[in-house]
């Protein structure tokens, strides 16, 4: 998950996300390089590190680091990597998990031979399965759910990989996308709520495994479908061969998908995630029916559901807020006294277009509230005549406990303020929420109790035992 310093100006209003992976069994191609570009495709999905491990048939060889794919991996490296299959990582961590030897893929030896495994999400139990491997003697040299994992599937399977997956799915608790690759085959897992998105896709006579539909279009893959909830799907020279060894299981897939994370150009589980963000901006025009001289988004992720909000209430839309796209993970934090410069580095009002205006700001969540206020600020510096906030999610009440970075409760503005009392804080004229309700509307048809929204009304399909 994401840290403090993954926080700093925009980010510390964000939730963030885990991680995603990209793999593709493809003999006789670049698979380093294919990788290398679906990595890239999901660079938005993880920020902190990144890794690639490449299987030639006999051995698997992995490279990895902390930085952006473009930062990690150069020509030299990739030219190095060559090989029938291939997978790669891109993560965030908490500060005390940003080390290097929870860099993902992780690569290990064992009975049989070799395999490396990367993961999305997080384990609800694992303080409690890590304890029971360290009591019968296991040694971790991480803190990842990867390595634990792994460790769990070696030991139940012997010399039958598959069989220890099995056996290890029904004891591991909590969201995850897995991926794992041997000398010789690649398998990807859905955990059985489908809370973590997985898709397959056909590379030529080979296929791809990601987290998102738009690494399989950026690599020239074709989209086959998603990975089922509690799926296991292996890849090797046969083909594709799927088991489902769980029985059918009440879905549950991270909503905040559609509200922020995934990529606009992404489908998930059949739902196009720009159609679902115009849909978010539709329901709050009719749940929020303001009178504005003008609609602009706070960039990126609300500009559709802005766009959604200014042709349904028949106002004009503009980009009132234009996003430095160069500052990025590498920005050193500003000191408090000269917090404000930094957010202005990240985005900066277009005076001309703000002046003078009743302006509805549209943006997808609100957190901590903190960087809300800022941007408030900011607009009415810019000589707007008034700021209404509108947020094309409802408000963020629950911590996450599912591998997404929401900060602790005490921490979420919406869990310790009523809505006037964040209006107030941040500023603004006004500020609406989208109901649940609405939320729900957005994303159909994906039924409402195939989502989790539990950050939103603390209803949590796996329960959580202690403090997270």
């Amino acid at each position: 998950m994401a840290g403090e310093h993954s926080r700093s100006l925009l980010g510390e209003d964000k939730p963030k996300e885990a991680c995603g992976v990209f793999g593709i069994y493809a003999p006789g191609q670049d698979v380093a390089r294919i990788t290398y570009y679906g990595l890239y495709a999901l660079q938005h999905r993880g920020q902190e590190s990144a890794g690639i491990a490449v299987s030639d048939g006999e051995r698997i060889t992995c490279r990895k680091g902390m930085g952006l794919v473009s930062e990690v991996f150069i020509e030299d490296t990739l030219e190095k990597l060559k090989g029938r299959m291939a997978f790669g990582h891109v993560r965030y961590t908490t500060d005390q998990d940003s080390i290097v030897e929870n860099i993902e893929p992780q690569n290990f030896y064992y009975q049989q031979g070799m395999i490396a495994i990367g993961h999305n999400g997080n384990l609800t139990n694992s303080a409690v399965l890590r304890r029971e491997m360290e009591q019968a003697g296991a040694v971790f040299q991480s803190t990842s759910d990867s390595e634990l994992i792994i460790s769990m599937i070696v030991r139940a399977g012997a010399s039958d990989l598959i069989s220890g997956i099995l056996k290890t799915m029904e004891k591991i608790e909590g969201s995850y996308s897995l991926l794992l690759m041997t000398e010789k085959r690649m398998i990807g897992i859905r955990d059985p709520y489908g809370m973590r998105p997985l898709c397959l896709g056909r590379f030529g006579d080979g296929y791809v495994l990601a987290s998102e539909s738009c690494a399989l279009d950026t690599v020239g893959a074709q989209f086959i479908r998603d990975v089922e909830p509690g799926e296991v799907v292996i890849i090797d020279e046969k083909g594709v061969t799927s088991l489902r060894p769980h029985q059918p299981h009440q879905k549950a897939l991270c909503i905040f998908e559609f509200v922020y994370f995934a990529r606009p150009d992404s489908v998930i589980d059949g739902l196009s995630v720009q159609k679902a963000r115009y849909a978010l901006g539709r329901e709050l025009a009719r749940e929020n029916p303001l009178d504005a001289d003008l609609v602009i988004p706070v960039p990126d992720s609300g500009t559709s559901s802005a766009l959604a909000y200014a042709t349904e209430r028949g106002l004009p839309f503009s980009e009132g807020l234009m996003k430095n796209r160069y500052v990025g993970r590498t920005f050193i934090r500003p000191t408090q006294a000269n917090r404000e410069l930094g957010v202005r580095l990240k985005l900066n009002p277009i005076r001309d277009i703000i002046a003078g205006k009743r302006v509805i700001m549209i943006d997808d969540s609100i957190v901590r509230g903190t960087t809300s206020g800022r941007i408030v600020q900011m607009i009415r510096d810019a000589g707007a005549r008034e700021v209404h906030l509108l947020v094309s999610s409802p408000p963020i009440t629950h911590s996450c406990y599912y591998g997404i970075d929401t900060s602790g409760k005490g921490e979420l503005i919406a869990a310790t303020h009523c809505v006037d009392e964040i209006r107030q804080h941040i500023g603004a004229d006004s500020l609406n929420y989208l109901s649940i309700s609405g939320l729900q509307a957005a994303v159909a048809p994906i039924c409402p109790e195939d989502i989790c929204n539990a950050c939103f009304c603390g209803d949590y399909p796996i329960q959580v035992s202690g403090d997270k």
